[in-house]
């Protein structure tokens, strides 16, 4: 990376992508300040040579003070959950914290913005490939999460155009790979598979990439993306039937054979979600979930491999590598 020296923001750095992006700057020699809930688990950040501030996207005064003297905001915090019991904390984390922080690095003069959206703001091709260009609405996103996302992205183009906001769009599709401690929904079907307790799939597809490969693209946005523009950080397009049977060749098992009606799966997730109600446990499997899995979510990284020099792995080497840390850190 070529990156001027400064000091760089980055937000969701006890989660997973962000973890990722921390250390690919630290790897780039730059100086990282992390913005950390004062009650989260820090599992991620140990051992990293990070400055802590401690603050939340919902406590605006906190941003000012994590954002001072910094030249960059890696912005990748965000509520990442296909089922909540009250959505409405969810978009004031995604929505309202993200125009929140964003007013504050315009107040501070940072240099330059990376935010990290989500390729669930993003509209898919039937039997294709979408790529930034491909059209979506409101109206097309399925639950809070994606409903939230499109809205956050949203509010930061009306920022950049408004108000000339440095930044810089990412938009990564599926990430997997060391890290994942809370595990995000991806990697919780990792897990389930990788021990075997996957009894069966649906039609459907998703756009794996490796999470380190996501981080070194946002580094890559932030020295050679262009203002404004939206750039998706993905890797290999693959049935779940695919992704499965590479969990189960790397944890050394049978892949599932069966694949579940999707009139099956929504009414089974339906139980789950009642169940979740009953407990506070989050459903492994939820309706929003099933519904989004009607399409295969196919998409196309050539403009950031065009612009950026943005480069992914094998799909299969990131289950490997995620399976593996999984299997090293207790969770199989």
């Amino acid at each position: 990376m070529t990156l001027a020296p400064g000091l760089c923001l980055v937000t969701g750095a006890t989660g997973f992508v962000g973890a990722a992006v921390a250390r690919a700057l630290i790897a780039a020699d730059l100086p990282v300040r992390v913005l950390a809930r004062a009650a989260s688990r820090r599992r991620n950040l140990e051992g990293l040579p990070v400055e802590i501030a401690t603050g939340a996207l919902e406590d605006a005064p906190s941003l000012a003070r994590a954002l001072a003297g910094c030249r960059y905001l890696f912005h990748v915090a965000a509520d990442y959950r296909l089922w909540v019991p009250d959505p409405a904390a969810m978009y004031r984390a995604n929505v309202e914290g993200t125009t929140a922080l964003m007013l504050a690095a315009l107040a501070e003069g940072i240099e330059r913005i990376v935010y990290t959206s989500s390729v669930a703001t993003l509209g898919l091709v039937a039997d294709g490939v979408a790529d930034e260009t491909t059209p979506s609405r409101l109206d097309d996103m399925i639950g809070p999460y994606k409903r939230s996302k499109y809205l956050a992205e949203e509010a930061v183009r009306k920022l950049i155009a408004e108000r000339g906001l440095p930044a810089v769009i990412v938009n990564p599709s599926t990430p997997v790979g060391p890290g994942d401690i809370k595990p995000t929904p991806t990697g919780r079907l990792i897990c389930e598979a990788a021990k075997g307790r996957m009894p069966g799939y649906v039609e459907t597809g998703l756009n794996i990439v490796h999470v380190e490969d996501v981080a070194v693209g946002e580094l890559l946005a932030a020295e050679a993306g262009r203002i404004g523009e939206r750039y998706i950080l993905g890797g290999d397009n693959l049935t779940l039937a695919q992704i499965l049977g590479e969990v189960a060749r790397a944890a050394g098992r049978q892949p599932p054979r069966v694949k579940i009606p999707y009139g099956v799966a929504l009414a089974a997730a339906a139980a789950a979600e009642t169940t979740a109600r009953i407990t506070g446990r989050e459903p492994f499997s939820t309706r929003d979930g099933v519904r989004m899995a009607k399409k295969k979510m196919y998409f196309s990284s050539a403009k950031a491999a065009r612009e950026l020099g943005y480069r992914s792995r094998p799909a299969g080497a990131a289950i490997v590598d995620a399976v593996g840390w999984f299997a090293a850190n207790g969770y199989l």
